[in-house]
């Protein structure tokens, strides 16, 4: 299900197939708490691939194991993943695709697809490479920061408690970023 598509020129986004370094990655979710403060969370367990052709044009995927969300809550975590939110028992996994890459700048605009809890919906993230190079083991990486928002009621996750004055709980809007650590793979 991964589409090609046009993306910038190779000197912003380097040519070749690309593994996701989990270890060197981090998924952020961002969210305000009764209108007051943010709370920050982030997923444990995904991979993904992303596909560089030298005329520019890229394709991606990843998945993320809901189950493995962490907000630093274990009450809270609970919370998100029984059927309120993610309800990991039926959508054990959320999926992200890239559908289409921009030059914006000297940032990208990526068009994706993100599936939660079966939905699929359209979504536009901002990134920059934030590096790339060799790695001290004969390799080649780049980095890459990506940041958007989303309605997290578009995929079903519509829990809505409110405070006396009617603040939701927990926003609806969702920040989300993801710093991506990959290594090229051999041909």
């Amino acid at each position: 299900m991964t589409t090609t598509t046009t993306a910038p020129s190779p000197s912003l986004l380097p040519a070749g197939s690309w593994q996701i370094d989990p270890a060197h990655s981090s998924l952020e979710f961002q969210v305000r708490n009764m209108g007051l403060v943010t709370v920050k969370g982030f997923f444990a367990d995904f991979d993904g691939s992303l596909e560089v052709a030298e005329d520019g044009t890229a394709r991606g995927e990843g998945t993320i194991r809901a189950a493995s969300v962490h907000t630093r809550s274990e009450k809270r975590d609970e919370h998100l993943r029984a059927p309120d939110f993610f309800d990991v028992e039926r959508h054990s996994e959320i999926a992200f695709r890239v559908i289409g890459v921009e030059p914006d700048g000297d940032q990208l605009r990526v068009h994706s697809e993100l599936t939660i809890k079966g939905i699929t919906r359209p979504v536009e993230l901002r990134a920059e490479i934030t590096g790339s190079g060799p790695d001290p083991w004969g390799g080649e990486r780049v980095g890459v920061a990506a940041y958007g928002e989303v309605d997290r009621r578009d995929f079903d996750l519509r829990w809505d408690v409110r405070t006396p004055t009617e603040v939701p709980l927990a926003s609806h809007k969702v920040k989300i970023e993801a710093n991506i650590g990959a290594v090229k793979q051999s041909d």
